[in-house]
């Protein structure tokens, strides 16, 4: 069978590598972002670069979504030129963006309305596994559409598990952000009593990070606090972003993230401090800072 036509709306930092993954595969990759320059690359690697989300739609088979937030997503979508007002009845559209379940359910029956199949598909991972095919896709959907482009998702990434209906996906994608979020924020506020007590950071450091407590996310942490280098994989306004879109659900499903809340406080602090646009291991940055 021909491989499907595939647009990608969003060339962040993991919607670049997405396009790149796909196009090195030989997939027939038409791209969209609102900055024409970060099309530029991807045009030189063969991607077909297009006016507007509208226009990609046209152009394909498959549509998928990675952009900042539930605003990105209805602009995307909805907006002037949106998306939706360029489906073909039958074609896939999904949405690997973390966004609200609320939204992400509004966009399935939008899809619906024009005859579309929709999948809400987050991943897990970061800048390197979008350009190595090694994310991890928790879908929500049918499991008569994911089989439809299963093969598309197993290029970009290493699993692709199917959770259930529609906003499974992007629900257990916040709830494992919310984690990470709590447990970085814990973290750099360890660090700060690390260094208002007086104690060596560095000995300390090599600790932390061989204790039980030395997770990847941890680790990474160190890493970046090491080397001085907080260049984003995944930006701390997104992180701060994601905190408060988990609250947010908790309360609808009638549960309570009594960890969530202070861990969100010290990200708006950092977000304050100017760090949003970098990495989100910043947010120990922010302490040495205050």
């Amino acid at each position: 069978m021909s491989k499907p036509r595939i647009a990608i709306l969003g060339l962040g930092i993991m919607g670049s590598g997405m396009a790149r993954r796909l196009l090195s595969s030989g997939f027939h990759v038409v791209v969209f972002n609102r900055s024409w320059e970060k099309s530029l690359s991807l045009a030189k690697a063969g991607a077909l670069v297009a006016e507007s989300p509208k226009d990609a739609a046209a152009r394909t088979d498959v549509i998928l979504s990675m952009v900042a937030d539930d605003n990105a997503s209805r602009a995307v979508w909805l907006g002037e030129n949106g998306a939706l007002t360029g489906v073909s009845p039958g074609s896939i559209l999904i949405e690997s963006s973390t966004l609200s379940v609320v939204w992400v359910k509004e966009l399935s029956a939008l899809a619906g309305q024009h005859g579309c199949e929709f999948l809400d598909a987050p991943v897990t991972g970061t800048k390197p596994h979008a350009a190595s095919g090694e994310l991890f896709f928790m879908v929500g959907g049918s499991a008569a559409a994911l089989e439809k482009v299963r093969s598309v998702l197993s290029v970009l990434g290493r699993e692709v598990l199917h959770l259930g209906p529609v906003g499974s996906g992007a629900l257990i994608k916040l709830i494992n952000n919310f984690v990470c979020g709590v447990e970085a924020a814990a973290f750099a506020e360890a660090i700060a009593l690390v260094d208002k007590s007086g104690l060596n950071r560095e000995k300390c450091l090599a600790v932390l990070e061989n204790s039980a407590l030395a997770s990847p996310l941890i680790k990474r942490i160190i890493s970046s606090m090491k080397t001085n280098d907080y260049t984003p994989n995944f930006p701390l306004k997104l992180m701060t972003k994601d905190l408060g879109y988990a609250i947010s659900e908790s309360e609808n499903a009638g549960a309570t993230l009594k960890t969530a809340a202070p861990a969100l406080e010290v990200f708006q602090h950092a977000a304050a401090e100017g760090l949003g646009d970098l990495d989100f291991s910043a947010v120990a940055k922010s302490f040495a800072q205050g």
